[in-house]
């Protein structure tokens, strides 16, 4: 009889884990196809970053939430208008991607988001931050590109960061073409780990190379 009941205990466990990683997995989804139609309005990036925090929160391991949270809290950050307030909110992609970290360490999508937000935080002020943002930003794409090799993201960020780089200062399309072609090559053989994973970018380096011809 006491195996009945253990029995019976292992199916509703099981049974309520299989419920609650399809609902994660549905809002997850759900959230995802937002992204891309959700840079026509800042304001939407915003919503979607709280949006992903809630499920993070809710389920507590999972360190995805958090990383999209932060990718869309940056991204909300670059398009902010007013400088003053740039700063707060790159703080917090800062906080999200932290405890992404904290639950996936020494990860390349990770490192990524890390030098996004500290160029974001370079751009409130370019001439005056590039030594200690530009360097963290160039720093953490360096580390994620030894963590993960056949990341394109990585390579696509260092393009994009020189293409937009004055020409006296080491930018141009002349230098940036070489790390937008590394990074298309690695997106034709790039497979992310599931349906959930860090999959965005490709679209927006064929059209930078395109820019650049």
């Amino acid at each position: 009889m006491k195996k009945v009941f253990l029995f019976i205990a292992l199916v509703i466990t099981t049974v309520g884990a299989s419920a609650q990683s399809e609902k994660y997995i549905a809002a997850m989804k759900k959230n995802l196809a937002a992204i891309d139609s959700s840079f026509r309005n800042p304001a939407n990036l915003l919503t979607l970053a709280n949006s992903f925090e809630r499920i993070a929160i809710a389920e507590k391991n999972q360190w995805l939430p958090y990383y999209y949270a932060a990718f869309c809290q940056v991204n909300y950050g670059f398009m902010e208008a007013d400088k003053e307030k740039t700063d707060g909110i790159a703080d917090k992609a800062t906080e999200l991607i932290n405890k992404a970290d904290s639950l996936m360490p020494n990860n390349s999508e990770i490192s990524c988001i890390k030098s996004m937000i500290a160029s974001c935080h370079m751009m409130v002020n370019p001439m005056q931050r590039w030594q200690q943002y530009g360097e963290a930003s160039s720093g953490n794409l360096e580390k994620a590109m030894q963590q993960d090799p056949a990341n394109p993201r990585p390579y696509y960020l260092k393009g994009q960061n020189l293409k937009y780089t004055p020409e006296q200062f080491g930018g141009g399309c002349g230098t940036a073409k070489p790390e937008l072609q590394t990074s298309l090559d690695k997106y034709a053989s790039f497979k992310p780990a599931s349906e959930l994973h860090p999959n965005w970018g490709k679209p927006r380096v064929e059209m930078l190379i395109s820019e650049c011809k």
